[in-house]
């Protein structure tokens, strides 16, 4: 391993700062600016992720800003990965850089802390530590998405049910952190989603495919 000279403090802060940053890029509003859309908060649920902006009509802009803030998710695990390999190898600041990330996403320092509600990153996060933890959260929200058509249901079921997957079919202790971490990332997105649980519950949530009034 390469000694970069700085202390393992020093590495672990560095890498949680970096992180953090890559997870608080907004792809949502960029890409719509970028594209003539205006601005994402201005339209739908005034939130910048993926699902608000293809209230703007374009699909394509919608995926992409799903696809880049999964990714996000993605880089922020595998830089500090990276980066604490280079002086010291610490497994739990490799599933804090995702955290890390994640926070970023929802509490973006660029827009006064206020950005989406992590679930596209928390997907991210799982992929770059996890892959079969992906895969599940993909199979639950496809499932729950088909037979429900509630893009928010499915997404709870799936930030509740990955954790719960981790800690009873996986033995490495690594991942048992990763499920840790997790829980308290679920935690977040069930609070981020309290408007979405009210109109559940009320019965007045959009579904996929519908339009919104």
């Amino acid at each position: 391993m390469a000694d970069i000279g700085l202390s393992p403090k020093m590495v672990s802060w560095l890498t949680l700062i970096i992180c953090y940053l890559v997870g608080s890029i907004p792809f949502g509003l960029l890409f719509t600016r970028l594209a003539g859309l205006g601005d994402v908060r201005k339209i739908g649920s005034g939130n910048i992720g993926a699902t608000n902006v293809l209230r703007t009509g374009n699909k394509k802009i919608a995926l992409l800003t799903l696809l880049c803030d999964m990714f996000k998710g993605t880089l922020a695990v595998y830089i500090a990965a990276f980066l604490s390999s280079l002086d010291y190898n610490n497994i739990v600041v490799v599933a804090l850089g995702g955290f890390a990330a994640f926070i970023g996403h929802i509490y973006p320092i660029w827009l006064k802390f206020k950005g989406g509600k992590g679930v596209a990153t928390y997907l991210g996060v799982c992929l770059g530590f996890f892959p079969p933890a992906a895969l599940v959260f993909i199979c639950v929200w496809l499932l729950t998405a088909f037979i429900t058509r509630y893009s928010s249901l499915s997404a709870l079921f799936a930030v509740i049910l990955v954790p719960v997957f981790i800690i009873l079919f996986m033995d490495n202790p690594s991942q048992k952190l990763f499920a840790i971490v997790l829980s308290v990332m679920s935690l977040i997105v069930i609070l981020k989603h309290h408007t979405n649980i009210r109109r559940l519950m009320t019965g007045t949530e959009s579904k996929i495919g519908s339009k919104k009034t």
